[in-house]
């Protein structure tokens, strides 16, 4: 059985950095960045920048996880309020 988790090289800062995160979370990000305009090591340089704790790959998934929870419940989204 393959492995739902996908694994994918991108440059954080300047610097090459790899991620694993389900596919799901990918199109999340890509469609986020897209909102955002924005390239996907910009909003991930973005997340990195502001995590309080834990790994890349989790601040990434509680990222997206907040941006569609809160458009969901009528919020504009992260794209509209500052990062924690």
């Amino acid at each position: 059985m393959k492995s739902p988790v996908v694994k994918r090289s991108i440059v954080v800062a300047g610097h090459k950095t790899s991620v694993s995160l389900e596919e799901a979370f990918w199109n999340g990000m890509k469609e986020i960045s897209g909102t955002r305009d924005m390239t996907l090591s910009e909003l991930v340089g973005e997340i990195d920048g502001n995590r309080q704790q834990g790994n890349l790959s989790s601040a990434i998934r509680l990222f997206v996880l907040d941006y569609f929870r809160t458009r969901a419940n009528g919020g504009g989204g992260i794209e509209s309020r500052p990062m924690a």
